[in-house]
């Protein structure tokens, strides 16, 4: 189904000399009169008198930031062979916004919409603003706003059949999960990430609005961490249960790095290649219940203290557990039911990078979990079923919301995210 206005996007921009991938006007200066109304030189002339940055240029590292001009106006490079906002260093915001395809998406609408969303990412990240930005003050500073893209099942179905990867759908049941239609699913993610809560909220409506023709909203999870200074750089995040949260994670700098995280597909999936695999999932924390626990108690539920998240065996914050380690007693220091037992594996395929952030909101608080990797069936899930079966932290937390989606691959200046899905 042709998207009048759409159509009318894309001649503008022909007329314009604009290349695929660059910055572009959207279907909103056409539906307010911005471009046709004025004509093309009068709207370029606008962006300049509002004192609208340049586009920065953009090398192939997401993690490249600009910061001449203090706090707020770092911009994180959207270009690269892997999307920002996945290893770069977490940001005190985020927001999860999934959408729904409207019935009449087909591929070519696809196409449409995925042009319009390159442009709004190039724009905002970058601080410069896409040209129909009505309001270019408020992307002015990013403080390094990334904005990462993943697509569900359905979406890739509608591309064409056969292109979805095995692990593309809803995660196998497990025992204790209560999961909520209003925090699960999705045909399309927007991951926003910025230090400032302004960004990420100007971000979100622009894309929103200029994506409407083709989505509709279903769910949206806001979560923080720490305040960027509030601890030293590289200092594992907190949970609102009080716990170190996240200290056994892979790092980038690890050579086997990409074996755990980027998809190297081949054959029907190959499309993904450079992209991964996230799940999302909402836990809900019973936080009255867990402050009546005394403080041994909470720290043999972990495994490690709650002070310094170091392992009951002795050491610091990342000293190896000595699982076998045992009291005068006999028995062993870290409890069969601690939750770092149940986690751990001596597999190494069993392993997961993990990027969660904390949310209180409307008399719930909990966890947004978030996780990549290359297979969460392979991965993911096996962690997950040990820790369903027998996890003593399960009488404080409930899973309630999950979702998978495919990350798609990063994208160089000059090309279109999601290229490789939608190629013929």
């Amino acid at each position: 189904m042709t998207n009048t206005a759409d159509t009318n996007v894309e001649a503008v921009h022909k007329a314009a000399g604009a290349k695929p991938g660059s910055r572009r006007f959207d279907r909103r200066a056409l539906l307010t009169g911005g471009a046709a109304g004025v004509g093309i030189g009068a709207v370029l002339g606008l962006g300049a008198a509002l004192g609208v940055p340049a586009l920065q240029g953009a090398g192939e590292d997401p993690a490249a930031a600009s910061t001449d001009d203090g706090f707020g106006a770092e911009s994180i490079s959207c270009h690269g062979t892997h999307q920002a906002g996945i290893v770069t260093p977490p940001a005190a915001h985020v927001r999860y916004v999934a959408y729904t395809l409207l019935p009449e998406t087909d591929k070519a609408a696809l196409q449409r919409m995925f042009r319009i969303i390159t442009g709004d990412v190039e724009g905002l990240t970058s601080g410069a603003a896409p040209l129909a930005d009505s309001e270019p003050e408020l992307a002015a500073r990013p403080s390094a706003l990334t904005i990462t893209v993943g697509v569900g099942p359905a979406l890739v179905d509608r591309v064409g059949a056969g292109r979805k990867p095995e692990w593309l759908a809803p995660l196998p049941s497990f025992e204790r999960d209560k999961l909520s239609e209003i925090h699960g699913g999705g045909d399309l993610l927007v991951l926003l990430q910025a230090d400032d809560p302004l960004a990420i909220a100007h971000a979100a409506r622009m894309i929103d609005r200029d994506i409407r023709s083709f989505v509709k909203p279903h769910w949206t999870q806001q979560g923080f961490r720490q305040t960027r200074g509030a601890e030293k750089p590289g200092t594992t995040m907190r949970n609102l249960m009080g716990q170190v949260d996240g200290t056994v994670n892979p790092s980038p700098k690890e050579k086997d790095f990409s074996s755990v995280i980027w998809a190297e597909s081949t054959g029907s999936d190959a499309w993904l290649a450079g992209g991964s695999a996230l799940v999302v999932r909402r836990i809900r924390m019973e936080l009255d219940t867990w402050e009546m626990v005394d403080r041994p108690g909470r720290e043999q539920t972990i495994g490690r203290t709650l002070s310094d998240g170091a392992p009951l065996t002795g050491g610091s914050e990342h000293t190896a557990i000595d699982f076998d380690a045992k009291d005068s007693k006999g028995l062993p220091v870290i409890p069969s039911f601690a939750h770092t037992r149940r986690a751990h594996s001596t597999d190494p395929s069993e392993r997961i990078f993990r990027r969660g952030a904390n949310y209180d909101e409307g008399g719930e608080s909990g966890l947004i979990f978030a996780c990549y990797q290359q297979d969460p069936l392979r991965q993911f899930v096996p962690i997950q079923r040990r820790l369903d079966e027998l996890d003593l932290l399960n009488e404080w937390v409930t899973h309630v919301g999950s979702a998978v989606f495919a990350i798609l691959p990063g994208f160089k200046q000059g090309e279109q995210l999601g290229a490789s899905l939608l190629a013929s």
